[in-house]
């Protein structure tokens, strides 16, 4: 019976929460008390939900003007955060990246999180999609949920932030946690780091994660991309990825096949979502595409450092590549492929698609696209040792809009 009721689990995708016994469902956890923050009793004060309009619902949203914050949560203690949503009236590209939700740890003066806020709960590119995967979910695209677990030991504080010009009437909010009184000493803290480089340098891989100091457990990350109009119809997503750990120099430990192969999908990718995997756009007309990869049944541990990237390679038929090459696309030739196993390999031989010796019909090189990203990991210190999050003009730039 217990096998069954597994295997129903996985089959409704909740094959995280199959791992969960059915003896914890019910039995008392004496470690814990629950608490929600909402606009109708911030920070959860114990007694202290809907007393606005006498308990007819007075208060169940908050406004937030331009260059102003709003704490969805700020308390002393130890616990865990077990589950974020969030709703606003103005889902716009343009919000939704002015809009950053922060996150702070064990009274930190650095964010462990600070992130543009759709990127955060997984839709890439400032745009909204309808989804569920084993970490966030947007049912009907007009919200936003996360269920990864945060525990903290001496405080949490949750706000986001408006970078923007326009005011954001409405928010609503739900953070879900529990008060703990064990600390297990193998806990470590939840941090994301979030990325945009607008045109990615030839043959220099895109950074999904820099460098991060520390023990941990990187969790996975999303990707948006705008594919750049130079290229023409031509793939985009031949890239490697590629993870260094515990003191890799210049060869990671890690190494992937290409971009599709990366999230589960081969030969290009559309449109799809798996608990661990998806693509929420894939937009040739537009040239977009935005996916994601949770490393939940393949766990990466790092001791000492992590590290992730990915290539920007693209590739065709070879004389296409050789016109747009002509036109004045910027690229590097890598190889040439016979399409039956044969790879001739050309980066650093100063043999080009042109030359008389390469008889091979297929070409991959390097190329320039525009890239963001949001990182997941948890470290074993509540700050870490990564970049600010980029201005507004660049997290901004070149904005396409919502279907």
């Amino acid at each position: 019976m217990r096998f069954l009721y597994l295997i129903l689990l996985i089959a409704a995708g909740n094959t995280c929460r199959a791992q969960v016994s059915n003896k914890a469902l019910f039995e008392f956890d004496s470690n814990s008390v629950s608490r929600w923050s909402s606009p109708e009793n911030i920070n959860g004060v114990k007694g202290g939900g809907a007393k606005e309009n006498f308990g007819a619902k007075g208060r169940p949203y908050l406004n937030l003007p331009a260059g102003k914050s709003v704490d969805l949560l700020n308390i002393k203690g130890q616990g865990i955060i077990n589950r974020i949503w969030i709703t606003i009236n103005d889902r716009s590209p343009q919000m939704l990246r002015s809009l950053v939700i922060e996150m702070y740890w064990d009274n930190a003066a650095k964010p462990a999180v600070s992130v543009p806020l759709a990127d955060f709960f997984g839709m890439g590119l400032g745009k909204m999609s309808t989804f569920q995967n084993t970490f966030f979910a947007s049912p009907e695209g007009r919200s936003f949920n996360c269920v990864i677990p945060m525990p903290f030991r001496k405080g949490a504080h949750i706000r986001i932030k408006n970078d923007g010009t326009r005011e954001l009437s409405n928010i609503f909010f739900d953070v879900n946690y529990q008060l703990t009184k064990v600390w297990n000493p193998n806990n470590l803290y939840f941090h994301a780091y979030w990325h945009r480089d607008t045109a990615t340098v030839l043959a220099k891989d895109y950074e999904l994660l820099p460098k991060v100091a520390g023990k941990g457990r990187l969790l996975g990350v999303n990707a948006g991309i705008n594919a750049n109009p130079k290229y023409g119809t031509t793939w985009w997503g031949e890239g490697e990825v590629k993870v260094y750990l515990d003191g890799d120099k210049q060869y990671p430990t890690l190494a992937g096949t290409g971009t599709e192969d990366y999230i589960g999908d081969a030969w290009s990718q559309s449109t799809f979502v798996n608990n661990f995997t998806g693509c929420l756009i894939a937009d040739d007309k537009n040239k977009q595409w935005s996916f994601y990869r949770y490393h939940v049944p393949d766990p990466i541990y790092f001791t000492t450092d992590c590290r992730m990237t990915i290539q920007q390679m693209g590739s065709s038929f070879r004389k296409e590549v050789m016109d747009l090459q002509k036109n004045g696309a910027p690229m590097i030739p890598t190889s040439v492929d016979s399409g039956r196993g044969q790879t001739r390999n050309l980066y650093k031989t100063g043999v080009g698609f042109d030359d008389k010796s390469v008889t091979e019909n297929f070409a991959l090189y390097y190329r320039s696209d525009d890239w963001s990203s949001t990182a997941y990991f948890y470290l074993d210190k509540p700050s870490n040792n990564l970049p600010a999050l980029q201005p507004l003009a660049i997290r901004t730039s070149n904005l396409k809009a919502a279907k």
